[in-house]
């Protein structure tokens, strides 16, 4: 008698620790430490604008992640650098072809958005580059998607800052509508556009699965209810964990024990000393590996599925943080 048939693992599910109760570990791009102190002083005395990261290794590190056995990547989508406000060009390469080149040089990390700006961007567009990264890497995607937070952008784009959450929403549905598998009878139907299924308009490819995984980051100017009946996942920002406690309290409550799991980003500065306490920085710490490790733990029992270690304010070599972190913490937080 032949098996029966299994279905294969989405992206989401690549996130959760095969064992239960501890997060897996993934890394938020560029690979660089251009905010470590070192670097910082040496940028400046060059004059080179802060915010924008040395992209020359970008490809062999991203391998080197890979290879390594960190369970994801995630890019970040700033359309515009604005280094008088913010001052931080992100991951500087657009996302989707950034992420086509991410499919192909890497094998099994799941490659992730943290997060397209969706109110700024073409709904059908956004679906069709989406499936696309989803079929060159072989359903190892997860769309990430935020209402933005960036006010000089919107009419730039032809957009309306104060409309934004309405926008999302909209976006939302015709992401679903687009993705969604049918017959050669019908297409879309999206009557809010005048377009009717009978058309047979439709956008291809479609996803390796039944949908993309979509994670809405923070807010994105909906309510906690919403989202947790749309979205797959919740990707919110790094809380200390007496804050982050209520939030994956809550995110649990509202999804009612169905597998949507909670991801969060964190920075990371991790020092040369094992034993080193750790210490609170900007949405992050700075910390030796030992109370690292604890300190993720801790996360893991408050229901966080999956940490984006984010190592730009390291002062060390980018590959001798990802070698130790590898040989030394990820044993502990095992991904599927």
């Amino acid at each position: 008698m032949s098996a029966a048939p299994t279905t294969a693992p989405t992206a989401l599910d690549r996130l959760v620790n095969p064992t239960g109760g501890l997060p897996t570990l993934g890394l938020e791009l560029p690979l660089d430490h251009d905010w470590g102190r070192t670097r910082l002083r040496a940028d400046r005395a060059a004059g080179r604008p802060f915010g924008v990261p040395d992209l020359s290794r970008h490809a062999e590190l991203a391998r080197l992640a890979d290879t390594l056995g960190f369970a994801a990547l995630w890019v970040r989508d700033v359309p515009l650098y604005d280094p008088e406000h913010f001052g931080d060009a992100g991951s500087v390469f657009e996302t989707f072809t950034h992420l086509g080149h991410l499919a192909a040089v890497t094998e099994r990390a799941v490659l992730g958005t943290a997060a397209v700006v969706l109110p700024l961007r073409q709904p059908l567009l956004v679906a069709k580059a989406a499936a696309t990264v989803d079929a060159l890497s072989g359903g190892r995607f997860v769309l990430g998607l935020a209402s933005g937070d960036r006010p000089v952008e919107y009419p730039l784009f032809g957009a309306d800052f104060e409309a934004r959450g309405t926008t999302f929403r909209e976006g939302v549905e015709l992401l679903r509508e687009a993705w969604a598998g049918r017959t050669g009878e019908e297409g879309m139907s999206l009557p809010g556009l005048g377009l009717d299924a009978g058309r047979r308009l439709d956008v291809l490819p479609k996803p390796t699965g039944p949908s993309i995984p979509i994670a809405v980051a923070g807010s994105a100017r909906q309510s906690a209810e919403w989202i947790s009946r749309n979205a797959d996942a919740s990707l919110n920002y790094p809380r200390p964990l007496g804050a982050l406690r209520l939030k994956t309290q809550e995110w649990h409550r509202l999804t009612g024990g169905a597998p949507k799991p909670y991801l969060t980003p964190m920075m990371l500065d991790l020092l040369p000393d094992p034993a080193a306490p750790a210490a609170a920085i900007r949405l992050g710490l700075s910390t030796g590996r030992e109370a690292l490790v604890d300190h993720l733990r801790a996360m893991g029992e408050l229901g966080v599925a999956h940490v984006s270690l984010n190592l730009r304010p390291s002062d060390r070599p980018i590959d001798e943080v990802l070698t130790e972190l590898s040989e030394t913490v990820l044993p502990h937080f095992p991904s599927a």
